[in-house]
């Protein structure tokens, strides 16, 4: 038997969903809520939490629980998360296009990125995530072989974070992220859905192991109007 609180909050995702409760609607009271679902003010608040916790409404002190516009994807800024751990938490399920998965020998632009020496080479990966039937982003991993000696289309599709901590038992530590606006390319033209759209949001990452090895530049690349970019800050005293 399904816990009720879990039956309140699929009823009020569904209707959230449909728009039915549209972005930036308050929620009625928990006593409200209480009276309309005829069960304990427990049971709302174990509601109201999940969907708290799932992105589907923000807590507001003093006002209660406004509904977030789920038509945006908040995208972590400092946090270090896979694109499979990212996708978990969306509503709306993503696909990866793998569009390239090649061995090169890198030009000069990534070979300054990674700091590579002349010989060495790296993994391109190209992917393409879609969204809601739409092509959002467009990622562009290189990752040096001398740390990742092998890689296939399967698990470029799935989570290449997954593969390298459990089974090349790797250890990612941190990243310096950069945020940039700009122009699409004629990939992002190619491989996007932009039409109507004139820039695109970049994050660069550089991508370093536990050991402070850099092995990993990536360039995740946005369509403007699905995205989010957010971050928590506390300020010191």
């Amino acid at each position: 038997m399904t816990n009720k609180y879990l039956t309140i909050y699929n009823i009020i995702v569904e209707k959230i969903k449909n728009g039915e409760i549209p972005p930036k609607t308050l929620l009625p009271s928990e006593n409200e809520l209480k009276d309309e679902f005829d069960t304990s003010r427990e049971t709302i608040r174990k509601a109201l939490n999940l969907l708290s916790q799932n992105g589907y409404i923000q807590k507001v002190r003093g006002k209660g629980s406004i509904v977030i516009d789920i038509s945006k994807f908040d995208f972590p800024v400092s946090g270090l998360v896979s694109f499979k751990e990212l996708a978990g938490k969306m509503v709306s399920k993503p696909k990866t296009i793998v569009n390239e998965l090649s061995l090169i020998k890198p030009d000069d632009f990534i070979r300054q990125q990674l700091q590579l020496a002349s010989k060495d080479l790296v993994w391109k990966v190209v992917r393409t995530r879609e969204m809601g039937g739409e092509k959002i982003i467009l990622d562009k991993d290189y990752l040096c072989k001398k740390y990742v000696p092998s890689l296939t289309e399967d698990i470029c599709a799935d989570s290449i974070y997954q593969f390298l901590e459990n089974e090349l038992k790797l250890t990612i530590s941190f990243a310096k992220k950069e945020i940039v606006v700009e122009e699409p390319t004629l990939d992002d033209r190619t491989l996007l859905d932009l039409e109507g759209f004139h820039n695109v949001v970049v994050i660069k990452n550089y991508v370093y192991l536990d050991d402070a090895t850099l092995f990993q530049y990536t360039e995740s690349r946005h369509r403007p109007d699905k995205f989010r970019f957010v971050d928590f800050a506390r300020r010191t005293h």
